[in-house]
This record gives structure tokens, sequence and C-alpha cells, in this order.
């Protein structure tokens, strides 16, 4: 069955109405800071510097794959309509075009190194930790994070999701804090199977392997609460592993550190895990 243009163009114009109204509603939903918003379509806002990098690299290539996108369309529809054996009954017998084959060898090695670039440039910034002025350890259990902050004091907490508390999924009952334009160094590691620590709004994602320490960094530039999840397949209750971290200021992060060490003292009763360990014993 064919279309008229005139229903070809009414669809067409359909979908750009659907299209902008689904941009708009995500727009308006992405106000919601440090967590997913329903209809989003772009990435999280970003709250430290690698992600804001992270972003504008993200939108650079979206942008440069629709040129390149609607570049090819255009080649394919000029193809179709010139060369077809109506318009051009005759074929042609060209083999050779050396001005379009030094085009496309240079053309796309430009492209490559203009993509290479702000890539390598990321990777660095990602990778090269600074000098932290405090550094967070974060264990993944089945299913739970426990956390400690060598550099405060001897005590660390778990952190299990709640289920009383919003967030869905996502509220826990420890929240890890920290000081707001600081370098956090986080460092990884695992008791029982591989996890991965995620925090989208900060550009970091790093695993959390038995045996090994791993470490990446942060640094929040806005106060409030951002969440994350365990982002490695780590058994049955894997969906319900998550990560909240409150972003506060110098004066109101001494106060938490103060009451978290009288809270969660350096004794295997106030953990979870040794908790359920003394009760199997």
């Amino acid at each position: 069955m064919r279309m008229s243009r005139g229903q070809i163009g009414r669809r067409l114009l359909g979908l750009a109405v659907v299209g902008a109204g689904l941009a708009f509603g995500g727009a308006a939903f992405a106000e919601v800071m440090g967590q997913p918003a329903p209809w989003e379509f772009k990435l999280q806002e970003a709250a430290t510097p690698v992600m804001e990098n992270i972003t504008w690299f993200h939108n650079f290539l979206l942008w440069l794959i629709t040129a390149i996108t609607l570049f090819v369309l255009v080649l394919l529809v000029i193809v179709v309509m010139k060369f077809n054996s109506k318009a051009n009954p005759v074929a042609s017998k060209t083999t050779h075009n050396t001005l379009i084959e030094v085009a496309w060898t240079i053309i796309p090695v430009l492209i490559l190194v203009a993509v290479a670039v702000p890539s390598f440039r990321l990777l660095f910034l990602e990778l090269d930790i600074p000098k932290a002025d405090l550094t967070i350890k974060a264990t993944g259990k089945q299913w739970f994070w426990t956390y400690s902050y060598p550099d405060n004091g001897p005590f660390e907490f778990d952190s299990l999701m709640a289920t009383d508390k919003q967030p869905r999924l996502l509220a826990v009952d420890n929240e890890v804090v920290v000081p707001v334009n600081k370098v956090v160094r986080v460092q990884t590691t695992a008791a029982d199977v591989i996890h991965s620590f995620a925090i989208p709004s900060f550009g970091i994602k790093i695993d959390a392997v038995p045996g090994r320490l791993n470490e990446t960094w942060f640094k929040a530039t806005k106060t409030g609460m951002f969440y994350g999840q365990c982002s490695e397949l780590c058994g049955k209750d894997h969906a319900f592993m998550p990560i909240a971290i409150r972003v506060v200021s110098d004066q109101e992060f001494t106060a938490w550190v103060e009451t978290a060490k009288k809270k969660f003292a350096s004794n295997p009763a106030n953990s979870y895990a040794s908790a359920g360990t003394a009760v199997a014993q």
C-alpha cells in the first residue's frame, strides 16, 4: 500500500511532535539532581569536573556522529537519484578518482584524531588521581557496602538499602558523607564476589574485586544527595545494592565525623556482616 506525500508528511510531523514532547518532558524531569528521572534521555547532570568532561565528550560525539550519518544519507540519496538506470542509462566507466580517494583517506583520519585527542585527555583526567583531601574505602559484599574513613579515625559502617525511604531502590540506611569541593579518593575491594562502585553524576565506575584494591577519585562541586548502584552482576540481590553519597559543607562534614566516631565505633558488633557471623556461631 502506497502512501501519498500528504500522509507521509503528516506522519513525519507527528513523529517530530512526539520527539519534541519527549525532549521537553525529559528536560523538565532532569532537574532532579543526583538520581535518574522519568523519561530521561540524556546523562545525569554533572556534579564533578570529570563528569562535566564526560558530558561534553558525549555531546561532541553525538553531534559528530549525527553529521556523519546525515552526510552519508545525502550521498546515498544522490547516488540513488542520479545514477539509477532511468536517469543514467549509460553506466560510467570511471575506475579511479584521485581527489576522492585522497579525501576519503585524509578526512576519516582527521575525524579519528579529533575524537582521540579529547578521549585520551579524558582518560588521563579519570586515571590520574590528584592529591586527596579525604580517603574512603568501600568494600562490596553480598549485597551491601561497608565504608571506612582511614584518614578520619578507626570506624566503619554498613550501608544497606532502606525500604522505607525515597527514592525507591536507591535510599540507604547509612549514607556516605563527604565535603564539597574536596578531592576524595575512593578505594574499592570486595569480600566475596566482584562488585562495581558507580555514581553516574560523579562520572565514576570502578570494580571492587576480592583480594585487590582499586581506586578512583571525585571532587563534588555541588551539595546534595547523589545515588548510584552496584554495576556488576553479583548474585540474586544485585539490584538491591545502592550507593548513596551526601555532599555537605566542611563544617557539616567535621560535625558528622565526630558523630560517626561515636555511632560507628570500632566494634565488630556494629557491622551487619559481623552480626550475621555471630548469629551463625
